[in-house]
């Protein structure tokens, strides 16, 4: 049933009109699943229809913050493009079928590939992880598929941070958060909170809580090969070379210990084999470093000294992840949080109790229990590396791919070399898509099944509290009835059924989402139950995150820190490598973001597209006026994986030697049927991106750094 909240004090959700014969409009409380976020919203509903999507000025973690994105909501739900009922594809049309037939059709079909030796394949998309109730089926999914063969966008984003996690800390979800509000200095490496709202960090409202730090006195760094939305508003920005993060942080620990000002503090007794990293990192000359990422030996004992008065945090996200040396990047940032003495500490680098306690509650995580079939990498977290899918298709022999399902995933457009990809999926058997539109991926699809609109659904920050500037709990119930529509889950659920009960498996009882999240709850440490958290429109505050939980949370048998993973310290003679070779001569090509983007799925909302094209070549007017490039000329952009022909953005915001394309474009692909996305479909810089670079700790994809040719378009 629709619930509308009491009457406030200033008559936010009284209902409005009246009129006899009008409809009566509400305004309701919701959080805004789009990004990280989680920022709480006002709805206005006249029946089905939105009127406005407003912030919520009494959420309690997001404080009335809204962005652009959050308005997309009502596109997504009233999108005559969104898919409403399942469809088949029959030749190049699409043909509605109902939910019963086309689960049976599709279980036996897979049931036939199965038999014949083929195999079937997952991938997950990026939208699950803001969405608790279907997170929960994927257990059930992959049993029903009987395949080791997963893969998710977490391999093009965060594995490393979790790898480094398990690691050190013992769990692969134990997540170090930064306590932005009560710090002294911030660095930023690689990451564009104002852009992105925190990126592995629910940070809403993020851009005041930066104006907050340098208000009392603060600092904030960013160091980013351009100079990005946050470091047009820091207190100092480096450009940095593309890819050499890992000498970057090196030369800042070495800088540190040349200061005297390694003080881990009360963590020293929790270090195991914290001598021997330094012992590994001595060998080093910051001069080297300094050389390596393009930064004077002046700037990095500047750096250091800030990290080392007061409070500090060092934050590293996207620009570190996706790069070749991605999982020794956060390990090389979690040794520096712990040489300042500031992680577990206020203001530096914290862990959260949220409502529910993910990391209690699920398993420690692991890495390398089965390789690939055909480039033999190892899986982390459960999954194999997006960067091997492509070949598990195309390659033939015993255990290939010919069967495929995705879940609210685009990967044509968000993994690395996607014009194979492209031929890939084109040569399955069979390929099922749970999602709402015909995508540049699921117009491979043999059958696609739609989810609802998202006020249909209820939510719940499950995966995303755990990274939250404070701890809280809230839960958002539907807004519009469910109709003849499912929800994601449903679906899942139901092809999980259809799937194990057509090879003759026993089906079993799957608990709503709604009991589980309860016990989930009331086994966490705050002991809430669901009704409360429902009760709270607003959200629950517990409190800001608290000094001194690391030793009850570490997962290690030891209950130590363990500092010196072994993978770690062997990638470090592969640095030593990188940094001895000559630097490649040309451009290198690196990602960009934008507030009013969220990865491939928030075009085809009007209301975000709107403005000039964002999808140009940034490129410094030191490298374009030697291939008499103009700003707004035509140029060809081409890699050893493809070329791409785009508008050319000339500006000093990127250093020389950089070129920069945002990612989630390129909906022009024929058969995509996205009717906004597609008068500025833009180009995907993963028609660029490389198969063979990724970072060969955690098989994360290296995006950052690809080496390009750029000149003017014939």
């Amino acid at each position: 049933m629709e619930r509308v909240h009491a009457v406030s004090s200033r008559n936010r959700h009284r209902p409005r009109g009246g009129e006899r014969g009008e409809l009566v409009s509400t305004v309701h409380t919701r959080t805004c699943h789009i990004c990280e976020a989680n920022c709480g919203i006002l709805v206005e509903l006249e029946g089905a229809k939105v009127l406005s999507i407003k912030g919520d000025p009494d959420d309690v973690l997001s404080r009335g913050h809204v962005c652009p994105k959050a308005t997309a909501i009502a596109d997504l739900q009233d999108d005559p493009d969104r898919l409403r009922t399942p469809v088949k594809r029959m030749g190049d049309r699409w043909v509605p079928i109902e939910w019963e037939t086309a689960y049976a059709e599709i279980a036996a079909r897979y049931a036939a590939i199965k038999t014949a030796g083929g195999q079937g394949a997952l991938y997950i998309g990026n939208p699950t992880a803001h969405n608790y109730s279907v997170g929960m089926q994927f257990g059930a999914l992959k049993k029903a598929l009987a395949t080791d063969n997963v893969f998710s966008a977490s391999t093009v984003d965060q594995i490393p941070h979790q790898l480094v996690q398990l690691w050190i800390y013992g769990h692969n979800s134990l997540f170090p958060v930064a306590d932005i509000d009560r710090t002294r200095t911030m660095l930023i490496i690689g990451g564009n909170p104002l852009a992105s709202n925190g990126s592995v960090w629910t940070v809403p409202d993020v851009k005041r809580r930066i104006e907050a730090l340098q208000a009392r006195g603060g600092r904030l760094i960013v160091v980013d090969p351009r100079r990005t939305e946050t470091a047009k508003i820091a207190d100092e920005h480096h450009f940095v070379r593309p890819g050499s993060d890992a000498a970057l942080l090196v030369g800042l620990l070495l800088a540190l210990d040349a200061a005297g000002a390694v003080r881990p503090g009360r963590l020293l007794p929790m270090l195991k084999d914290w001598d021997a990293v330094w012992e590994a990192l001595r060998r080093f000359d910051l001069a080297d470093c300094a050389a390596f990422c393009g930064i004077s030996e002046t700037a990095f004992h500047e750096l250091a000294a800030a990290l080392g008065d007061g409070p500090s945090i060092v934050y590293g996200r996207m620009g570190v992840s996706v790069a070749a040396f991605g999982t020794l990047n956060h390990w090389l940032i979690a040794m520096l949080n712990i040489a300042t003495g500031h992680l577990d500490a206020e203001g530096g680098m914290m862990f959260s109790t949220p409502g529910v306690d993910v990391v209690a509650q699920s398993g420690r995580g692991s890495q390398g229990r089965r390789h690939s079939r055909v480039r033999g990498l190892p899986d982390v977290m459960g999954e194999f590396p997006v960067v091997t899918m492509a070949e598990e298709i195309l390659t033939p022999g015993e255990g290939q791919v010919r069967a495929l399902v995705t879940v609210a995933g685009n990967p044509v457009l968000s993994c690395p070399d996607g014009g194979t990809l492209d031929k890939a999926l084109e040569s399955l058997e069979l390929m099922v898509s749970v999602d709402m539109y015909v995508t540049a991926t699921t117009r491979h699809a043999h059958y696609i099944l739609p989810p609802c609109g998202p006020l249909q659904k209820d939510h719940y920050p499950l995966f995303l509290g755990a990274i939250a500037v404070r701890n809280f709990a809230k839960y958002a119930p539907a807004l519009l009835p469910m109709g003849a529509d499912r929800s994601d889950w449903q679906i899942v659920s139901e092809l999980s059924r259809a799937l194990l009960s057509a090879r003759g498996q026993a089906v079993p009882n799957i608990m709503h989402p709604r009991e589980a999240l309860d016990a989930m709850l009331r086994r966490s440490n705050w002991g809430l139950t669901l009704a409360q958290v429902e009760a709270a429109p607003h959200g629950i505050d517990l409190g800001p995150l608290q000094a001194g939980r690391l030793p009850a949370r570490l997962a290690t048998p030891d209950k130590l820190i363990h500092c010196a993973p072994e993978a770690c310290m062997g990638d470090l003679d592969r640095l030593t490598e990188a940094m001895a070779a000559p630097v490649p001569e040309g451009l290198t090509l690196i990602g960009r973001r934008h507030v009013r983007q969220n990865n491939s799925w928030l075009h085809n909302s009007r209301r975000l597209l709107k403005g000039p094209d964002r999808c140009t070549l940034m490129i410094h007017p030191d490298d374009a006026a030697p291939r008499g490039i103009g700003d707004g000329a035509m140029v060809t952009v081409a890699s050893e994986a493809g070329e791409v022909t785009v508008s050319a953005e000339v500006s000093d915001d990127v250093m020389p030697g950089v070129v920069s394309l945002p990612h989630g474009f390129g909906h022009g692909r024929e058969g995509v049927k996205l009717s906004v996305a597609r008068e500025k479909p833009g180009v995907s810089i993963n028609d660029l991106t490389r198969r063979d670079r990724f970072d060969p700790l955690s098989g994360n994809a290296a995006l950052t750094g690809t080496p390009v040719a750029v000149a003017l378009a014939a």
